[in-house]
């Protein structure tokens, strides 16, 4: 059975998430150790009892649910299961992807609690609050999504940004905009056209002064290849070559995140099972979706863990 280690991104993140990892493995709250010390604040005090509202800041949810996968993948080494013996590839939904890097040798642990730190403040900052927006787009397939959206879009910015599943397309751009679109997908037959609780309008070209900025930081950071293919989410395929992943991941920030095609290349090269670590089990609904026949197991936390490792 070939299998891929998939990683979870912004909206997963719950209080309370790792805890029970750290508890179990020495190795776990070794992770979520080096995390508070790069971060040079105790962030783990706050993913486990801190306010829901506090995490969900996207400059905390990003390195707290970075550091909970990084845990869960920690624990697996525990028991026995390494990433390079148990997985042909690696990909993670947006910031997951850092998290993949991280899980496949290519990011320092602390090198990417920072630079998600600083990319989760740097989109924040992007843009005012109140300005942009996203939105979900549900039963209509990626191409319809993107019409509506540059419908919608006039003089502003609104154009497609996650394309999860054959169902599933969220937009983003301009608040206005963004309302409009959702006006337009109802009338064009979606099943459900809805606004998303969001800060800012991820992935889209509003996000270009934070792309500068990642691609200032990650200029300074030390990539080396992975132990795994990682694949990257503005390619929908595998990447090895470090300079080919750090420019990746600055296009990342205003470009398009192709889940749907990521997980149908990975199931066209014989991936049949996808282990989703960290928290929550949004990227599974998503992986059935989009590669029917495959199997799906939530690895997040310590009966998890365990259960996964006792599969093998």
């Amino acid at each position: 059975m070939m299998r891929a280690f998939v990683f979870p991104g912004q909206g997963a993140q719950v209080i309370g998430m790792g805890r029970d990892l750290a508890e179990a493995w020495p190795e776990a709250r070794a992770v979520f150790d080096e995390v508070d010390e790069a971060l040079g604040e105790p962030l783990s005090a706050l993913i486990w009892g801190g306010a829901a509202e506090t995490l969900t800041l996207t400059a905390n949810a990003q390195p707290a649910l970075m550091a909970t996968s990084m845990a869960a993948i920690a624990a697996l080494a525990a028991e026995g299961v390494e990433v390079r013996a148990r997985s042909a590839f690696v990909a993670g939904h947006s910031l997951g992807e850092y998290s993949a890097l991280c899980a496949a040798g290519a990011l320092g642990l602390g090198d990417a609690a920072r630079l998600l730190r600083l990319r989760g403040r740097a989109m924040q900052a992007a843009v005012p609050v109140g300005e942009g927006a996203m939105a979900a787009l549900l039963g209509l397939g990626f191409e319809e999504a993107a019409a509506v959206a540059a419908e919608a879009a006039g003089a502003e910015v609104c154009a497609a940004a996650n394309d999860n599943d054959p169902a599933q397309v969220v937009v983003s751009g301009h608040r206005a905009a963004v309302e409009r679109a959702v006006a337009l997908a109802r009338a064009r037959g979606a099943r459900r056209a809805l606004m998303l609780p969001v800060s800012a309008p991820f992935h889209s070209a509003l996000m270009a002064p934070a792309e500068k900025a990642m691609a200032a930081a990650l200029a300074e950071v030390p990539i080396a290849r992975p132990r795994v293919p990682v694949v990257a989410n503005v390619l929908a395929a595998a990447v090895s070559e470090p300079d080919e992943i750090r420019r990746l991941l600055v296009r990342q920030v205003t470009g398009v995140v192709r889940w749907r095609e990521s997980v149908g290349w990975m199931a066209a090269r014989g991936v049949t099972e996808f282990w989703e670590i960290g928290a929550g089990r949004a990227l599974s609904g998503m992986i059935r979706r989009i590669a029917r026949d495959a199997a799906t197991r939530p690895v997040g936390t310590a009966e998890e863990v365990r259960a996964a490792a006792g599969s093998l």
